[in-house]
Parts: structure tokens; C-alpha cells; sequence
């Protein structure tokens, strides 16, 4: 079984139908969302010109994904990869821990186009 969880960026780029990342996610068995995702990928729906039609299509598409919930075990991870960044010097922004931390825990690939997460340690990234 081959499974990744999908970064916001990664996750509108799908929704908005760029082919090379349709093609590259039908390798995958399964698709997760963080749950720091979701929440993300709804408030760019509401925020947007296009709000209902965004959301009716935004929800669909989490539907249709596994969610990783954040839990106690995730807090404590989270908490580790902020001292380690901040004590490399090296911060990232808030969500994107979380997401990180999500998936070093569900011990589940990330798929994102961000850099930064090559900083975080123990996280793995699909390519």
C-alpha cells in the first residue's frame, strides 16, 4: 500500500486539476490530510471570490481523504520540532509544524513543494 499525506499547496494543486500532480497521485493507494489542512484549505474556500462553490468543492475533496487528527503524541512532537528549529535558527511557519508533526507521528510521507520541511528532522517527503 502506498500512502502520502498532502500539503495545502499540494492539495489546491490537485484541486485545481494541474495534471502533473493528478498523475502523480494516482500512484497512491491512499491520500491523507492532516487535520491543520483541512483547516487551511477551508479558510482559503470561505476567503475566496468563489466561497460556496469553493466550499462544496473543498469539502468533497477532504471527504474523500483520510484525516490525521492531531493528539496528544502529535503536541509533544510538535513542541521537539519547534526548539529544534528555533534553536537552529531555522523557523518555519506555525502550521507547517504541525503538519510535520502529524505525519513524523502517523508515520506517513508528506507531499508539499515547501523547502522548509527539508529542515525537519525524522520527516519523511515523497517525491
Amino acid at each position: 500500500m502506498i500512502t502520502t499525506a498532502l500539503d495545502t499547496n499540494v492539495a489546491i494543486d490537485l484541486l485545481n486539476g494541474n495534471v502533473e500532480i493528478l498523475l502523480n497521485c494516482e500512484k497512491y493507494t491512499s491520500l491523507y490530510l492532516p487535520v491543520t489542512v483541512c483547516g487551511e484549505l477551508l479558510y482559503g474556500a470561505i476567503n475566496s471570490n468563489s466561497s460556496k462553490k469553493n466550499l462544496i468543492k473543498y469539502r468533497g475533496f477532504i471527504s474523500n481523504c483520510t484525516i490525521l487528527n492531531i493528539n496528544s503524541a502529535i503536541a509533544e512532537k510538535y513542541a521537539s520540532i519547534r526548539k529544534g528549529l528555533k534553536d537552529k535558527g531555522t523557523p518555519i511557519p506555525e502550521n507547517d509544524i504541525w503538519i510535520a508533526a502529524t505525519c513524523i507521528v502517523y508515520e506517513i510521507p508528506l507531499a508539499t513543494s515547501d523547502k522548509h520541511f527539508n529542515n525537519i528532522e525524522g520527516l519523511k517527503l515523497t517525491e
